[in-house]
């Protein structure tokens, strides 16, 4: 009997981990994930390199090392992580292989201050491709109004994209268009855009943090707990209505692979709620679930997959954008909110992530 991250899996979902360090890495952990939990992906940000790097030993004779070459604490940083992420891709290099560049990616993520800074953006990007040097690396860009010209750029130049930090779906269309404008160049240009590919993470239980709080100053628990996931598969309906169009044919027939909905920030916040709801409710084909370990092994003890379950209450979630509106709660608001409270986690968590090495710095000169 398959386990049921392997009946995930074979539903056409990708099941990625957001989580990574050098002794998951190097100690043979992310193999074991792949050998027994179906990973296929690896996803990384501020927080979890922080506390991989400030805490241990793991990181301290390479940061001995880059003491001697450079005061710049951000330059270590990114030296320290193209390590370890270039590690993880010879590790998933396999599943990149096996699936002709259709999966086995791993994410690092420009410097969050860049969120609103369109060129050097589109610099590091560009920087932290040519130096991880792997094909089956993205780089992280979020999806604000200036992350949107960069990531059009990047694709066009044949270099693969995991475009974070999407909350509503107007900015996902965005997402997509950029998409399909960059390949449309990279097409014109003589490029083959067989060989980039992209992720579009579209944010799922913040969504319903932000809402159920607003519900509640309104006294309405009715609609609490349902905006997320509603908002999920409506973007998945627009995923197959641009990646089956007229427009995508041709593209499609040069060799280009869809830019596949990740579903992230799945791990649930409200102890009220199911665990694994956000697994359990948004399976599909061609989507990737980026799951916290605990979600991974939640979802190994206790999920159920009944189905595609993206493909359920499509018109029950139109109707609830109508009666979140009629209650109070104005969804443009919600997701205006979002991210500009995403961006700042980020950056607060880059910043603690850049003062962790300092003092990192401080206690090996001392030493």
């Amino acid at each position: 009997m398959k386990s049921r991250l392997q009946q995930l899996a074979a539903r056409g979902q990708s099941i990625w981990i957001d989580n990574l360090s050098r002794e998951l890495v190097r100690a043979g952990g992310l193999q074991r994930l792949i050998d027994e939990a179906s990973i296929t992906g690896v996803t990384s940000n501020p927080t979890i390199f922080q506390k991989a790097i400030s805490h241990g030993e793991d990181y301290d004779e390479q940061l001995r090392e880059l003491l001697g070459e450079t005061d710049d604490v951000r330059k270590i940083f990114f030296k320290l992580a193209e390590d370890d992420v270039r590690d993880a891709c010879e590790v998933l290099r396999p599943v990149w292989e096996r699936t002709d560049g259709g999966d086995g990616y791993v994410s690092i993520e420009v410097d969050p201050w860049l969120a609103y800074d369109t060129g050097g953006t589109l610099a590091q990007a560009i920087e932290l491709h040519e130096a991880v040097d792997r094909p089956n690396l993205f780089v992280k860009i979020p999806a604000t109004v200036a992350g949107l010209p960069a990531i059009e750029d990047c694709i066009a130049e044949g270099r693969s994209i995991n475009i974070t930090l999407i909350f509503s779906l107007a900015r996902y269309a965005a997402v997509v268009e950029a998409y399909l404008r960059g390949l449309e160049r990279l097409v014109a240009s003589g490029g083959d855009p067989s060989k980039v590919a992209s992720v579009a993470s579209f944010f799922v239980s913040r969504v319903d943090t932000e809402t159920d709080r607003r519900l509640e100053e309104l006294g309405n628990r009715t609609l609490q707990g349902k905006l997320g996931i509603a908002n999920a598969r409506l973007a998945y309906r627009h995923f197959q209505e641009a990646f089956s169009s007229s427009r995508w044919e041709p593209l499609a027939a040069k060799g280009a692979s869809k830019q596949k909905p990740l579903w992230a920030s799945t791990s649930t916040k409200n102890p009220a709620y199911r665990d694994v709801m956000y697994v359990e409710e948004l399976i599909g084909p061609d989507t990737v679930n980026t799951m916290p370990p605990e979600t991974v092994d939640a979802f190994q003890d206790h999920g159920v997959v009944r189905g595609d379950t993206l493909l359920e209450g499509v018109d029950d979630a139109v109707r609830l954008l109508k009666e979140l509106r009629d209650a109070g709660v104005d969804y443009d608001a919600v997701v205006e909110t979002l991210e500009a409270e995403g961006v700042r986690k980020f950056t607060d968590s880059f910043d603690e992530l850049i003062d962790g090495i300092r003092a990192k710095r401080s206690a090996l000169a001392a030493a």
